[in-house]
């Protein structure tokens, strides 16, 4: 019998195919789900940035009609619980850790101090006006000089502004530095600002009294840690909670990480009895949930004279805002490790101090710490080449490390130690087809040329993109009864298509038909333990996981033919959606009386690395200040893609939000603490008709050795180099009037008193 050809959705370009219900308005959301009975949570919130809480009263609030309970620390027990880290959990960060409700102090607007809990939202916001709290204020930390300097320490006890110093190393920098040509010097700013996803974030829970079951629906990224959190701060057990992940409008890191209102919400079910729900306004998201960036960095770069990275060495400054939430080391931490990226640098000694102020918590946002690291050291070789006379494209491709090198060690960060190595790759190849296919050669005679008004510019850089991280994930096959197959996995979906990837992973392991395929994602229900969706790793390690389970599935499923063909299992093949042996065959429908159910585990503790090059062509008017872009490129490899048509959407939306990093986005607060961007009218974004040309191109030149499926982590890479390239295309711009960008975001009152500082300097020269 002649067996079909195997499956090869794996490459193809397929539509996403959770876009239908999307688009004819059938996803569900949180917002979607109500519960009977229910009650709504909104919650009260410190209107101070710094002080000490002298009393609340509730008493008018809990009057007004409608309303059940106000909750507050006192209510929660002796010990208020806080919310630990989930990366890089280390005993000198505790004392930093966020109370789920502020008992004693309060170190940021919008840091929740009560739960108000009422029969419509509506009655609940009226109740907020209600409570009287009488704060004894101090003075606000709200930024790098006066967290240094300590007149008003946000943690008494730890005595200092100063949490916590990473530290990266690799080779002896002091001697590279003695014996460098040059040694330049520069300082950065990186602005604050955070992901801004189109649904806000929102739980319902449910508590069961007879069974002491919760139920909460609203999980995202990260189910099953957030359910260890929540089992702990409420003091039952895990199998006791079921976490519930329903469709999700967007995370880009920020959706799904552990915040107060992850236990405030459950536990305010479990106090009043009923089931709760709470929905954020856009107010309270940009307020309060996780921030990201704000770094300042003074750095060195040693150099030969004719262009080799000889060493880095520096000190960043994060400030990391008011506490340090559950993965709010990963931006400061990147900043250091990462900043050699794709390059050959043999010494490095660079240090992230991570500060606390009285602003929103940090957290991590796409390509957490790189976006921020690529803007400095891209800046610098540009300044460098500009100091020893050197062509910056030709400076960059001497110094990409080589495929021969690979794996290559990059630097080692302490106190969590940790050791990472660029998989594989052949960065010249790639480097070499972006300059190609964005016509470097012919348009570099438009370097700082003045055209209808504009000065142009040009400028290219490189990038590495992490991803796959560790140290498992699992995934579980069901063959149902009817001859279709179910896919559950630990991985979440947050926007980046799960289910067609996951499917067409599927489809291809198990040689059946898409269509046949469904793919259920991160409910805790669904596997016995699972990871979820961060770092641009859940391609990889879920896709992977799915590989061993259909090996494992095959096993049974050749176990389950063999008893209905009367024969022995080795005897079974699998051709399509049958079994076959000794010229009889058997469809999977009806194969076994029960589904064949099998769960597998991938572990891997070796990251993988995507990595590319892009290339921007800007023009400048230097009345008002504003840049166009005219053509951005980005050329990434990304070893294996599974789906090129999504990949590509990843990309250019990485892009976007870059540019939006780069000239828009900015969180500012006023020397009390006051978030002065607190709505979209003042937090620009960018929209679809800001930057329409924009091109990708993405290869699979070099499949990483560290997972089956040859995949590597392809959602943040887009993001990664922006800054730094868009900010060197708008200095060569302007070339002739010496301005050099050092601080983002490049709005145009910034760059407009930047050209204008240079011209006043030209004429006193």
């Amino acid at each position: 019998m002649t067996l079909r050809p195997a499956n090869s959705f794996i490459g193809s370009p397929m539509e996403r195919v959770e876009d239908l219900r999307f688009l004819r308005g059938r996803g569900t959301y949180v917002s979607d789900v109500s519960r009977p009975n229910q009650l709504h949570a909104v919650l009260f919130r410190s209107p101070e940035a710094h002080g000490r809480i002298r009393s609340i009263d509730t008493s008018r609030a809990l009057a007004l009609p409608g309303v059940h309970a106000v909750i507050t620390a006192k209510d929660l027990g002796a010990t208020v619980p806080r919310v630990p880290l989930r990366l890089q959990p280390l005993p000198q960060l505790e004392p930093f850790h966020q109370p789920m409700l502020a008992h004693d102090k309060v170190r940021y607007v919008g840091e929740p101090v009560a739960v108000v809990i009422a029969d419509s939202a509506a009655i609940a916001e009226d109740a907020l006006e209600l409570i009287d709290l009488d704060i004894e204020a101090l003075p606000a930390v709200t930024d790098r000089a006066s967290a240094d300097a300590g007149d008003s320490v946000l943690f008494e006890e730890h005595g200092s502004n100063r949490a916590i110093v990473w530290t990266a190393t690799r080779g002896e920098a002091e001697p590279a530095f003695a014996g460098a040509d040059l040694v330049l010097k520069e300082s950065f700013k990186i602005q604050r600002h955070a992901a801004m996803f189109m649904e806000p974030r929102g739980f319902v829970a449910e508590w069961n009294a007879e069974t002491e079951q919760l139920t909460v629906w609203g999980a995202a990224k990260v189910a099953w840690t957030n359910r260890r959190i929540l089992a702990g701060a409420m003091g039952i057990s895990e199998s006791s909670i079921e976490m519930i992940e329903l469709d999700v409008g967007g995370g880009f890191g920020s959706r799904g990480e552990f915040y107060p209102e992850d236990y405030l919400i459950p536990a305010a079910s479990r106090f009043i009895g009923r089931p709760v729900k709470w929905t954020e306004d856009r107010r309270e998201h940009l307020m309060c949930a996780n921030h990201a960036r704000d770094i300042e960095c003074d750095v060195e770069m040693a150099l030969s004279k004719d262009g080799i990275i000889l060493g880095l060495r520096g000190m960043a400054y994060a400030d990391i805002g008011a506490y340090i939430r559950t993965n709010g080391s990963v931006g400061p931490r990147n900043v250091a490790q990462f900043m050699s990226g794709p390059y050959k640098i043999a010494n490095i000694h660079l240090q992230t101090t991570m500060l606390t102020t009285n602003k929103t918590p940090s957290g991590t946002y796409r390509g957490p710490g790189r976006f921020e690291t690529d803007f400095i050291r891209e800046r610098m070789i540009d300044l460098a080449a500009k100091k020893l006379g050197l062509d910056r494209a030709d400076m960059r491709r001497r110094n990409l490390v080589a495929d021969a090198d690979m794996p290559y060690p990059l630097a080692s960060i302490t106190p969590y130690d940790s050791s990472t190595e660029l998989d594989s790759g052949d960065y010249h190849a790639v480097f070499d087809m972006c300059i190609k296919e964005f016509n470097w050669s012919e348009k570099t005679a438009l370097q700082g040329k003045l055209i209808d008004g504009r000065y142009h510019g040009i400028a290219v850089g490189s990038f590495i993109e992490g991803g796959a991280a560790g140290p498992k994930e699992d995934a579980r096959l069901v063959l149902e009864t009817d001859g279709s197959l179910t896919v559950y996995l630990g991985s979440s979906a947050v926007g980046q298509g799960l289910e067609t990837i996951m499917a067409q992973i599927a489809a291809d392991a198990m040689e059946i038909p898409f269509d046949r395929i469904r793919v259920l994602h991160g409910s805790t229900s669904h596997v016995t333990e699972g990871f979820g969706s961060y770092h641009s790793r859940s391609t990889v390690m879920g896709g992977s996981a799915i590989l061993l389970a259909a090996e494992k599935l095959k096993v049974l499923i050749r176990e389950a033919g063999a008893k209905r063909l009367g024969c022995a299992s080795e005897d079974v093949q699998i051709d399509g959606e049958s079994v076959v042996a000794k010229g009889a065959s058997h469809p999977f429908a009806a194969l076994a009386e029960a589904p064949l159910d099998v769960e597998a585990t991938f572990y891997n503790k070796k990251y993988t690395y995507a990595y590319g090059t892009q290339a921007a062509h800007v023009s400048v008017d230097v009345g008002t200040g504003h840049v166009r872009v005219l053509d951005y490129l980005s050329v990434e490899d990304v070893g294996r893609m599974i789906n090129p048509l999504t990949l590509h959407g990843q990309a250019i939306g990485g892009i976007v939000q870059g540019l939006g990093g780069t000239f828009l986005e900015h969180l500012i607060y006023d020397e009390h603490g006051q978030l002065l961007t607190g709505s979209l009218a003042d937090y620009l974004m960018p929209t679809a008709s800001d930057f329409p040309n924009i091109r990708s191109i993405t290869l699979e030149l070099k499949p990483s050795p560290n997972n089956p499926l040859g995949a590597k982590g392809a959602g943040e890479g887009g993001i990664i180099p922006v800054g730094g390239i868009v900010a060197n295309a708008v200095a060569n711009a302007l070339s002739d009037l010496g301005v050099e960008p050092l601080e983002l975001p490049l709005s145009p009152p910034r760059l407009w008193k930047l050209i204008h500082a240079a011209r006043e300097a030209k004429l006193q020269a």
